[in-house]
């Protein structure tokens, strides 16, 4: 027995016509009948006697009206209270920019759309802005590159992204230079780099993968802004080496850029879901880590976040 049935047999009552009910519900009348034909034999009874003139219930139908009158009732109320103490508060959530660019909008739209009544702060910043401000618990949550160990952090391991030298096509072009399909870490050693600072995940995923190649970066400008390094990038300033989501916002991006993949199997960046502990967190701040690690995980399975895969 469903509660959509007993809508349908107290419209039906109500209404004194099957037909009348039908378009009252929006229904196929055929629809409609069969729906109150299996009510009445799941209860092997009649609940209604049919006649030319419309439909009146049975004794038993009756009976049956007023109890399901009340059960639709309380499920009403029950509907109402549970909308009436949905869930509310705030929440502040920080994101690099090249996350942002990825998982800041379907945050937001899934957030909305399960917690209206939650107010969401998202912040974008490079990752060692994002780590001083979780330090500081002027964040509930952030997606952070460098998840240091030792803090009194919640730390979930979210995915790992490949990294690739990102240049300009019109200068790749203006000096009929050649990309190979993959680099190693080694070859990228003469290239004219513009990176963000030491201070960064990125950065240090980078200089420890330097390291293990035994050279240097030659490292022509540091810039603490996605959108100016790019902006540098596409202008044939140098190159820079990031995930693909660094050129997630430019719909042109294929025609702008060419993007060679890090070959080195180390040359990865971890990503992690970190918060304040749980006992410190809002039932808010609880829903919208769950929510967060949801978008993420549906971005790399959909292959929306290129580069992309999951850490189980």
């Amino acid at each position: 027995m469903e509660l959509r049935q007993l809508r349908y047999l107290v419209r039906v009552i109500e209404l004194g016509s099957i037909s009348r009910a039908a378009l009252d519900l929006e229904l196929v009348q055929s629809a409609l009948s069969q729906q109150i034909s299996r009510l009445e034999s799941e209860l092997s009874t009649r609940l209604l006697q049919r006649s030319p003139k419309g439909v009146t219930p049975t004794e038993a139908g009756l009976a049956f009206f007023r109890e399901a009158q009340l059960v639709l009732r309380h499920a009403e109320q029950a509907v109402r209270s549970a909308q009436e103490s949905r869930l509310s508060g705030s929440v502040s959530v920080g994101m690099a920019p090249t996350t942002a660019a990825v998982l800041g909008l379907p945050l937001l739209r899934a957030m909305r759309e399960r917690y209206p009544d939650v107010r969401l702060h998202v912040v974008e910043s490079l990752s060692g802005h994002l780590t001083a401000m979780l330090n500081a618990r002027q964040l509930d949550l952030a997606v952070l590159f460098d998840s240091l160990a030792g803090r009194r952090w919640s730390v979930m391991p979210l995915l790992e992204e490949k990294l690739f030298l990102i240049e300009s096509r019109q200068l790749q072009a203006a000096t009929a230079a050649k990309s190979p399909k993959r680099m190693s870490v080694a070859q990228l050693a003469n290239l004219p780099l513009i990176l963000p600072t030491g201070s960064h995940g990125l950065r240090s995923t980078l200089e420890s993968a330097f390291a293990r190649a035994k050279c240097k970066p030659n490292v022509v400008a540091e810039i603490d802004s996605l959108a100016m390094l790019m902006d540098a990038v596409d202008s044939g300033l140098g190159c820079t080496v990031q995930p693909w989501a660094a050129v997630a916002r430019y719909a042109d991006a294929a025609q702008r850029f060419k993007l060679t993949e890090i070959s080195d199997t180390l040359a990865r960046r971890a990503t992690a879901l970190c918060s304040l502990s749980d006992d410190e967190l809002s039932p808010a701040g609880l829903a919208a880590r769950v929510v967060l690690a949801d978008c993420a995980r549906e971005a790399v399975r959909s292959g929306r976040w290129v580069g992309a895969r999951l850490i189980s």
